[in-house]
């Protein structure tokens, strides 16, 4: 590992110590994400292990690093580089290192600790403004991938389905409740408006650990392994449902989240030709998407019984508005 380090540091970042020093920090809430810091110069890598989620097989260890090294590489080449968008720039891999991928280190606020701001200190205006620049930054993205190809409203039934099997399989739901959620999706399902959007790569999970905010509209966009190509709603509906999710599990009010859902999607729209009819396309389809994210919050062992099924009656409550 010193010695990758050592060649990153200096054919990467341009670090030329005689006998550089690191020391390693552990992100928090990951086992897997380590901050490098070289002692003298104070440069910062961060890199990602892919070899505890594979066990031995450094084969699919390392097929899972270089996927995110290219999918970053990929992203960039969309001039998603610097200021005000940013993805983060991959470094390296190395296969028998734990199947570690070298990163860019990116010194900002997360998403999360801005919604923490808000619901701890009413800090509201900090948050309308991260909420425009991540509006900013996704409709970059999407606008700059999408390609002419319609989406496939199939692949988003598919993993929802998954989210209610293994929801039951936990004994978070009953048979009840998971005809009742299937059944709703197969309405959301037959609407003709969940199928015409065009594909763009998506971030694959924006959770507000995944974007950090420099100055001004800077935002920067990590952990991408999960990007994929698909309906620009899995992003969006993401973002809309953790804010949602964050609010009801601080204050116990889904309702308090409400003025900062429609400020983000706004925020979005105006990204648009025409504002109004992107924010109606968008607010049609988004409660589907909001629902399935809550869902899939309720099927982490972390989730207490109570507020698990919080979630699922809110979920329910956003499919009916089919």
């Amino acid at each position: 590992m010193y010695g990758f380090l050592c060649g990153i540091f200096r054919d990467q970042l341009g670090v030329h110590e005689q006998t550089p020093a690191f020391r390693a920090f552990r992100l928090r809430g990951s086992n897997e994400v380590y901050a490098y810091e070289e002692k003298h110069s104070h440069a910062r890598v961060i890199c990602k292990f892919y070899g505890p989620r594979f066990g031995w097989d450094r084969d699919r260890a390392a097929r899972a690093a270089y996927r995110e090294f290219d999918t970053l590489h990929g992203l960039r080449g969309y001039n998603l580089v610097g200021s005000p968008h940013h993805v983060v720039r991959p470094l390296g891999v190395d296969r028998e290192l734990n199947g570690v991928l070298a990163m860019e280190f990116y010194a900002g606020e997360q998403f999360s600790q801005a919604i923490k701001r808000s619901i701890r200190h009413r800090y509201d205006a900090h948050l309308y403004w991260r909420l425009k620049a991540l509006a900013y930054f996704l409709a970059t993205q999407h606008n700059r991938t999408a390609i002419a190809d319609q989406v496939d409203f199939d692949t988003d039934c598919r993993y929802f389905s998954e989210l209610v099997y293994k929801l039951k399989n936990r004994n978070r739901i009953g048979a009840w409740d998971t005809d009742e959620l299937l059944w709703l999706q197969g309405l959301w399902r037959d609407k003709t408006s969940m199928w015409v959007d065009q594909q763009v790569w998506l971030h694959g999970d924006a959770t507000p650990a995944n974007f950090l905010f420099g100055d001004g509209l800077d935002v920067a966009a990590i952990d991408l392994e999960r990007a994929k190509r698909g309906d620009r709603m899995f992003d969006v509906g993401r973002v809309a449902g953790e804010i949602q999710h964050a609010f009801m599990a601080a204050t116990g009010h889904a309702d308090r989240a409400e003025p900062f859902i429609g400020h983000f999607l706004w925020e979005y729209c105006c990204h648009f030709p025409d504002r109004y009819a992107a924010f109606g396309s968008i607010t049609a389809r988004l409660p589907y998407y909001m629902a399935m994210n809550l869902l899939r919050v309720a099927r982490n062992d972390y989730i207490c019984n109570d507020y698990g099924e919080k979630l699922i009656r809110q979920s329910k409550r956003l499919l009916q508005a089919s």
